[in-house]
């Protein structure tokens, strides 16, 4: 015990000074998802096997290919069982956005889409072009 004790005394020590020096992250590291709105059929299966019920998709006009894609960061466990679901390959999850910590939860709802769409949703009303479409 003693010889282990000396030696610590005169090595320097194993941890990492982070967040003063970064290291990369893995390749095969899963962190926040993304959604590509034009490869997307809002067939919704990502939404269905996901086991935390991270991800929503509001469906405003399929035929059209009106969808916002509501992401909930809090509640992902990176599982990327979306990704492998996912037959039009519009998910992906990144490798280099890690560092998802914050004091609050307002930041952890991501909404994708187009930025008209997702305003309406945010408000609760419907677009005024698919009311008329809808008349």
């Amino acid at each position: 015990m003693w010889k282990d004790a000396l030696e610590s005394l005169v090595s320097s020590p194993a941890t990492e000074k982070y967040p003063f020096q970064r290291l990369d992250a893995p390749d095969q590291l899963r962190s926040q998802l993304h959604w590509n709105l034009e490869k997307c059929t809002g067939c919704t299966l990502c939404a269905k096997d996901c086991p935390a019920d991270a991800i929503e998709i509001i469906v405003l006009d399929k035929k059209a290919r009106r969808f916002v894609f509501r992401y909930h960061i809090d509640r992902c466990t990176f599982c990327g069982q979306c990704v492998e679901s996912c037959r039009q390959g519009c998910l992906q999850m990144a490798n280099d956005e890690w560092e998802l910590a914050a004091l609050s939860r307002q930041g952890f709802d991501v909404y994708y889409g187009d930025d008209a769409d997702v305003q309406s949703v945010l408000v609760g009303t419907t677009p005024p072009e698919l009311e008329a479409a809808a008349d």
